[in-house]
This record gives structure tokens, C-alpha cells and sequence, in this order.
């Protein structure tokens, strides 16, 4: 009997012992979780899927958090474990353990600017996103011109290039249904792929955003007048095969081009895009400035001068050309 007693009793200050420890332990582990951490520097870190003891290691190895037991048996204690997500993270200096588990099981991964510049064919937007060393994956073969929306695209690392495009493919899709439900009155097509094909040329026109509801209805006025649309960039698509440049400037002999894409020589608009144009493009194309303008040149300044006749056309053509020789014999 006193064996036995002695036995209960010390496996009671056992426990007694254990439970101490415990709470020692658990008022310890709750001190480090909330105490700043070592980082000095805020720091972007990729974290592998793999689980909670890899985690820990590669946090404990860049100095974010120390001891990786301790980040191990507090995610273990709170029923983490399973909630970490992978991905790429920017850590603050100082960060606490706590904050840590908190933005890994939040998953605000950080978020990189993918920009797809206005006016691209899709091959080179294709080519764009394969150079970019944060997509992953492989990506179907091209698709038509404009079915896809140019933005600055906020992606974590490793989306996949194919789900990036099907965004872009989605939001030319939102954006043209937008754009047409409010379309100007009497605009001289009647389906919103023809919008599509008049905002690529004006795209491919001008750059500037404020010249792009005068050049659609330059292109509007002449189509409602049965005018061709004479627009250069259809010449060097015909001429380019497809592509947006040419290493020489175009030609009188160019303009005769026998292509269905040359609006010197076709009536009305190209059979197809000849780019992916922006939203602004588009916003002009379904409701172009409400100017009578027949013609444009540029201006020597980036921009275009305007005209209503073609004798006006004609002057503002003519000091172009003084600008553009002027240029040229300055390069001389």
C-alpha cells in the first residue's frame, strides 16, 4: 500500500510538474508569437508548397522567423497546419510570428504588373508573355486580332500564361458588350466585331487618347459618305504579313498593294482587326467625336491636324512635308 501510495503521489507531482511546464510553455510560446521578429529588412520570399515543416525551415534559413520549431508547434496548436498556403511573400522587417501565420494563411501573395500595351497584334502579345519570367505554362496557339483586352495586369508568380490570356480574351468581351449597349446613334456598322476592326485602325493611328474620338470620325464621316478609309497601318499590316511594322517608310507603289486589307484600294473596313485596341479606342470608335472631318496628317508634334476639306488636307499636308524634309536634311 505504501508502494503504492508513493507511486500516485509522485506521478501526481508529475503531473503537476507537466502542467507547469505547460503553461510555462504555452505563456512562453504566446510571448514569442506576438514578440518582433528578427528581419532586418523587408524581404520577398517564394514559399514552396511542401508542407509546414518546409515552410518553417525556409523562414528560419532568411531570418524572418527563429526558432522554426517554435513556428512549427504554434501553427500545429492553433490547427493551422494545413491552413499555410504557398506562394510568393513580401515580409515586413520585424515582422512577428504571429503576423507571419497570419498573412500565410491569408494568401496575399504578392501581385505582379503584367502590361500589354495597346495596339499589339495577338502573336505579340503571345510573345510578350512568354518573355515574362512570372507566368508559368504553355499557351495555345494565336487567335484572331482583337479578341483581347491590353491592361496592366496584376498576377501572382506561376499564374498560368493560359489563364492570363483567358482573362484578357473575358475582359475584351465585358468591355465590347459595355461599350455597344451604349454606342452613339447611326454609326455606320452594325455589329460590334465591325467596331472592333475601326478601333484597331485608330489605334494603330495615334497614341494619344484625346485624338482617338477625332481620328473614328475621320473613318466614320467617310464611311457614311462611301469614301475609302485610306489608312496607312492596313498597308503595312498587308505588306508586313500580319504585323504592325515595317523597316522602311511606305511608298506611293505601297498604297496600289492588291490586298483585302488595303483600304487605298478596298471600300469600307478591313475584313478583320488589325491589332487588339484598348478600351479608349474602343470608346471612340462607338462614339467618335461629333466633328465633320474628312482627313488627317501629322503635325510634326506626335499628334494629327484635322481637316474638313480636301484643299485644307492638301496645306496641311504640304507642311508636313516641309517638317518631315526639314527633319531629314537636320539628320544630315
Amino acid at each position: 500500500m505504501r508502494l503504492l501510495a508513493r507511486l500516485a503521489g509522485g506521478l501526481a507531482a508529475t503531473a503537476l510538474l507537466l502542467a507547469i511546464a505547460a503553461v510555462v510553455g504555452w505563456r512562453w510560446l504566446e510571448h514569442w508569437l506576438d514578440r518582433p521578429g528578427p528581419l532586418a529588412a523587408e524581404t520577398v520570399l517564394v514559399l514552396p508548397r511542401g508542407g509546414l515543416d518546409s515552410i518553417a525551415a525556409r523562414l528560419e534559413e532568411t531570418g524572418i522567423v527563429e526558432p522554426g520549431w517554435a513556428f512549427v508547434l504554434a501553427a500545429r496548436l492553433q490547427g493551422r497546419e494545413r491552413t499555410l498556403k504557398a506562394g510568393e511573400y513580401r515580409f515586413a522587417a520585424g515582422i512577428t510570428p504571429r503576423a507571419v501565420l497570419d498573412l500565410l494563411e491569408s494568401g496575399r501573395v504578392v501581385l505582379h504588373r503584367i502590361t500589354i500595351p495597346e495596339g499589339l497584334t495577338t502573336a505579340e502579345v503571345h510573345a510578350l508573355l512568354e518573355a515574362s519570367d512570372v507566368l508559368d505554362g504553355t499557351l495555345p496557339e494565336p487567335g484572331p486580332d482583337g479578341t483581347l483586352l491590353p491592361e496592366t495586369w496584376l498576377v501572382p508568380r506561376g499564374e498560368p500564361r493560359a489563364r492570363l490570356l483567358e482573362r484578357m480574351r473575358e475582359a475584351m468581351r465585358a468591355t465590347l458588350a459595355e461599350l455597344w449597349e451604349r454606342r452613339a446613334p447611326d454609326l455606320p456598322y452594325t455589329r460590334p466585331e465591325e467596331a472592333v476592326i475601326l478601333a484597331s485602325l485608330v489605334e494603330r493611328e495615334t497614341p494619344k487618347k484625346e485624338e482617338q474620338p477625332l481620328v473614328a470620325a475621320v473613318f466614320v464621316n467617310r464611311l457614311k459618305r462611301g469614301m475609302r478609309l485610306q489608312s496607312d497601318p492596313t498597308v503595312i499590316f498587308a505588306l508586313a504579313g500580319g504585323r504592325n511594322s515595317l523597316e522602311r517608310p511606305l511608298t506611293r507603289r505601297d498604297l496600289e498593294i492588291d490586298h483585302p486589307f488595303n483600304t487605298y484600294r478596298i471600300a469600307g473596313l478591313p475584313p478583320a482587326p488589325i491589332a487588339n485596341p484598348g478600351r479608349s479606342a474602343l470608346e471612340a470608335a462607338l462614339d467618335p467625336a461629333d466633328v465633320d472631318y474628312l482627313y488627317f496628317v501629322a503635325d510634326g508634334t506626335g499628334g494629327h491636324a484635322f481637316a474638313r476639306t480636301l484643299a485644307e488636307h492638301n496645306r496641311n499636308v504640304a507642311r508636313w512635308r516641309r517638317i518631315r524634309d526639314g527633319a531629314e536634311r537636320a539628320e544630315e
